[in-house]
């Protein structure tokens, strides 16, 4: 809980009781490699923040492939959908690259935080564009750049993720086969 609270206090100021609200509303859990935290078409009930631990964000393709998206490590916030009163049925699934340790919040508990703490939706906007920030940062050049150049800037991007991420989820996200990401991970060392 204490990341947490840390973490948000990097982008506004809470008083003790706002802080006690808080950490009266969240609840830690955990989950182990492989299980998911949200699946695609059912609902999402929860905002969690991951405080230790990698996730993937991936969906099927057309082909019923599964693709890679994103990937999400510790201090990140995991909101869903635009607006906490909406019913939010997501096209893709999380899932738990490693066990994994977050801090979840009922999507009720999070509205009461919000109406209670003065301030609290500045704090979130702030964390969900420094989110948003980081994400296109990370995936807009993956286009235009040749296989070795991507695996390059996931390297420099993703520098915690490279020995705890499988080397398919890792080819999947830059748009390789495995056998690709591996003749280039040869080249290069």
């Amino acid at each position: 809980m204490e990341k947490f609270i840390e973490f948000v206090l990097q982008f506004g100021n809470l008083n003790k009781q706002q802080i006690d609200l808080i950490v009266r509303k969240a609840s830690v859990v955990e989950f182990r490699k492989d299980e998911y935290y949200w699946e695609a078409g059912k609902i999402v009930r929860y905002i969690g923040f991951l405080t230790d631990g990698v996730i993937r964000v991936f969906y099927y393709n057309n082909k019923g492939e599964e693709i890679t998206r994103y990937f999400i490590d510790e201090n990140h916030l995991i909101l869903s959908g635009n607006m906490v009163d909406e019913i939010y049925k997501p096209s893709e699934y999380l899932s738990a690259i490693t066990d994994c340790k977050m801090i979840i919040f009922s999507k009720q508990d999070w509205k009461e935080i919000l109406d209670t703490v003065i301030g609290w939706d500045s704090i979130i906007q702030k964390i969900v564009t420094r989110h948003h920030s980081e994400k296109i940062s990370r995936r807009s050049e993956l286009i235009s750049q040749d296989g070795t150049e991507r695996y390059l800037d996931f390297i420099q991007k993703f520098p915690t993720l490279v020995n705890r991420v499988p080397l398919s989820f890792i080819a999947s996200y830059l748009g390789m086969t495995q056998s690709s990401l591996s003749r280039i991970r040869k080249n290069i060392l």
